[in-house]
């Protein structure tokens, strides 16, 4: 299976570049994985769409401001430290930029010298270990001096940083919001919850995978980078329970998707706990939990078009996303949304 199989010409101006003001007035592609028939609602319209018994697997993680903009101690030189992962109080995984010029034991200054980073160690795929050094609370620092991560497609200024949150965010830990879930505001998943819809919290913390692109030519020969899940006990029974009684159990997005494939045995029962995946999801793969998706319009050639074409087939991928293309659809993490069902 070859990288280029998924690759699909998508005109510029559809990558949304802003978010809309009403977070549940996207459109909402409701795509049919069995047969390829698809419609086209508005997101709110998915209320019409889950039934009493469903469980909604929504992923909590929340964005922190990940990218730190400062200069190189020797030389003054503008450098970009961007936060992938905790390794420990005060050590990260980042990326850099310009790479050539942070080398191990290179120190860069941020705000005056509020925060300072010493590189400790080049890893595999040019990531840097980094510890960081200041005064106080590292999470006040970085809120002080950090920007939130958007991807390097959304080239405008973000007015609100709540609007690459999700209204359920919860903890501190991703470099990319799940965009799937910004879609839904807090009336929303009340009036989901009336209506006997149950909800099943999880966590994973998005990192490098969202940023690294295929760059293989055999599908099967990429590595996916670790990323850290945590699922309670509370939410692993909410899905089995679901699962036991007939339920269906529709991921919020392809974070929810790999955390609790990941953590299923082989049964299909999810197992709590706290775990890293390195799950890459692509045609042939068989789904043990999960039975239906919200996701939004993912990139051409990305791991996330292929978890989508694994699990709905990759023509019927490809023939939706052609329809999203002709009627103009919104693509990206501030764009729309895809249900399939």
């Amino acid at each position: 299976m070859k990288t280029s199989d998924f690759n699909f010409e998508l005109p510029e101006e559809l990558i949304a570049q802003d978010p809309l003001e009403d977070r549940s007035a996207s459109r909402l592609l409701v795509l049919n994985k069995e047969t390829g028939e698809t419609e086209h609602k508005i997101f709110k319209d998915i209320i019409d769409l889950v039934n009493p018994g469903d469980c909604l697997v929504l992923n909590n993680t929340k964005v922190i401001p990940a990218r730190l903009l400062g200069v190189k101690e020797d030389t003054g030189a503008h450098v970009e430290v961007f936060l992938l992962k905790k390794l420990s109080k005060d050590t990260w995984e980042t990326l850099v930029k310009p790479g050539k010029k942070l080398k191990p034991g290179a120190r860069v200054i941020f705000g005056d010298g509020l925060l300072t980073a010493t590189i400790l160690d080049t890893m595999e795929e040019g990531i840097r270990k980094v510890l960081f050094e200041y005064d106080g609370i590292f999470e006040e620092v970085l809120d002080k001096l950090g920007e939130m991560p958007l991807p390097p497609y959304i080239t405008h200024k973000l007015k609100d940083r709540d609007r690459y949150q999700t209204v359920y965010a919860r903890y501190d830990g991703s470099a990319a919001a799940p965009t799937a879930g910004l879609h839904f505001t807090k009336e929303l998943l009340t009036e989901l919850e009336a209506k006997g819809v149950r909800i099943a919290y999880v966590t994973l913390h998005v990192g490098l995978g969202t940023f690294r692109p295929v760059k293989v030519d055999d599908v099967a020969n990429h590595h996916m980078h670790s990323e850290h899940y945590i699922i309670t006990g509370e939410a692993a029974d909410i899905i089995n329970t679901t699962k036991e009684n007939g339920g269906r159990v529709i991921c919020v997005g392809t974070t929810s998707c790999r955390t609790i494939e990941s953590a299923a045995d082989d049964t299909g029962k999810v197992i709590p706990g706290e775990n890293d995946t390195q799950i890459f999801i692509y045609p042939g793969y068989s789904f043990k939990v999960l039975d239906a998706l919200i996701t939004n319009f993912h990139l051409p050639e990305s791991t996330l078009v292929m978890l989508v074409s694994a699990l709905a087939g990759k023509d019927n991928i490809m023939k939706a996303y052609k329809e999203a293309i002709d009627l103009r659809y919104r693509f990206f993490s501030f764009g729309d949304a895809m249900f399939i069902r």
